[in-house]
């Protein structure tokens, strides 16, 4: 029997039937999400090395501080509005947002302080318009659905990460970081309307949770107050575990982020030069990540399961840092920073995603949008400041590599156990007693 074009589509991509067209909604939607955001990134790293590398600390204390206090304004929206809608109020203000920043870059474009609200901006803008856009998917697709369809909806984002450095490189010339912002704010609302596309295909095509209350709803807001996600996160082992391998995974970053910081500020002094550098390595990264993720990832996670997404990667970087503290070179640290971001887009987080799909909607939303912005860049901001007073007691790239592979080993255990529990069906990840608890086996 002779496959039409769709059904070949649907094959290759692991999708059964009636499920193509919402994969290819949420392909396309983190399309538009990092490509916007990638067309911005180069602009944000070198304003990054303009306010200063030993000022980058403060940067990431500045963006922990703006989480602090954005996520209870953005869970005291959650429990108003119907999640139905809950995104379409998210992404309309990030919208106004570049806006604002487009009338800024084309007035003042050269501004200390603008680059530093920019850097701090985007680095708050990226983690909750992805954290949201992940959240929708936990939302829309079950767990099954899930483990055969997230790599093939994260490999979106990687082609937006290849698009959005080549229209930035093409483009930037042209329209300046003015005109940039505009077309990052166009795509931001593309996404929206395929956000649209996602929740009508949950509702009417046969997406719903089956026995679902209507509490669960997507017409009904999120349950709880403003601060119902740390309480369920603290009644939890399993979302405590989800936060520290988080902090894990900041703190293993920010290490590798500083240093490479450091020494493109060393070796690039001009700030085209920055740009460049910056721009090849996320063209390489997003190149590698797309490929695994379209020929590797749920394979992976079908066959050995989401322990092996969440484990594999810091195996890799405790073996990298362990070299970086025998040959603390560029080049190495490079490759290092590649491997560990390849394989957070390819393996980590495709697998993070993985854990939240069988929970409750508190959790996706709240539970899940404190630990995305507050804790992570929390994790970032500790890490920051641990790095700094390392530098300013004359430790050198050796120890701080050999904490980074240490690091990396007790994240990639962790990794294990919480993919474990989510291999078996873990249950009860809400606090006991909760009239509302639910397993988390589908």
């Amino acid at each position: 029997m002779t496959l039409s074009l769709p059904q070949r589509l649907a094959r290759a991509i692991n999708a059964q039937p009636g499920e193509l067209t919402a994969a290819l909604a949420g392909f396309a939607l983190f399309f538009c999400l990092f490509c916007g955001y990638f067309m911005l990134r180069p602009i944000r790293e070198s304003m990054g090395i303009q306010a200063g590398v030993d000022n980058l600390q403060w940067l990431f204390t500045a963006t922990f501080v703006v989480m602090l206090l954005a996520v209870p304004l953005f869970a005291w929206l959650n429990s108003r509005v119907p999640r139905i809608r809950f995104i379409d109020w998210v992404y309309g203000f990030f919208c106004v947002n570049l806006l604002a920043f487009a009338l800024a870059f084309w007035l003042v474009a050269d501004s200390l302080w603008l680059a530093r609200g920019f850097y701090v901006w985007i680095s708050v803008y990226n983690l909750f318009v992805v954290s949201v856009a992940w959240s929708l998917m936990a939302d829309v697709f079950d767990s099954p659905q899930a483990r055969r369809l997230f790599a093939f909806i994260a490999a979106g984002a990687s082609v937006g990460g290849l698009a959005g450095p080549a229209l930035s490189a093409l483009l930037a010339g042209g329209i300046g970081a003015s005109g940039l912002a505009l077309l990052a704010a166009v795509l931001l609302a593309a996404a929206l309307a395929l956000k649209h596309h996602l929740m009508a295909w949950r509702e009417y095509a046969g997406a719903g949770r089956p026995g679902a209350s209507p509490a669960e709803s997507p017409r009904q807001p999120v349950a709880g107050n403003p601060f119902s996600g740390v309480t369920r996160i603290l009644g939890s082992s399993y979302l405590l575990g989800i936060c520290a391998f988080v902090i894990l995974l900041a703190t293993t970053t920010t290490f590798l982020y500083f240093e490479q910081a450091r020494l493109v500020a060393e070796l690039f002094p001009e700030r085209n030069e920055q740009v460049r550098v910056f721009g090849l390595i996320d063209f390489v990264v997003q190149a590698g990540a797309l490929l695994a993720q379209l020929f590797i990832t749920s394979r992976v996670a079908q066959r050995l399961g989401v322990r092996s997404l969440l484990a594999a990667v810091p195996i890799l970087m405790c073996a990298g840092f362990l070299a970086l503290a025998m040959t603390p070179t560029f080049a190495v640290l490079a490759g290092l920073m590649i491997v560990r971001r390849v394989g957070e887009y390819a393996f980590v987080r495709p697998g993070r995603e993985m854990l939240f799909a069988p929970l409750d909607a508190e959790s996706k939303y709240k539970a899940k949008n404190f630990i995305d912005t507050v804790v992570y860049r929390g994790g970032d901001a500790l890490s920051g400041w641990a790095k700094s007073l390392l530098d300013l007691f004359g430790q050198g790239v050796a120890l701080i590599a050999l904490i980074g592979a240490l690091c990396a080993a007790v994240w990639g255990l962790l990794g294990w156990y919480l993919g474990g529990r989510a291999d078996r069906g873990a249950t009860a990840v809400q606090p006991p007693g909760d009239e509302n608890a639910a397993s988390i086996r589908r």
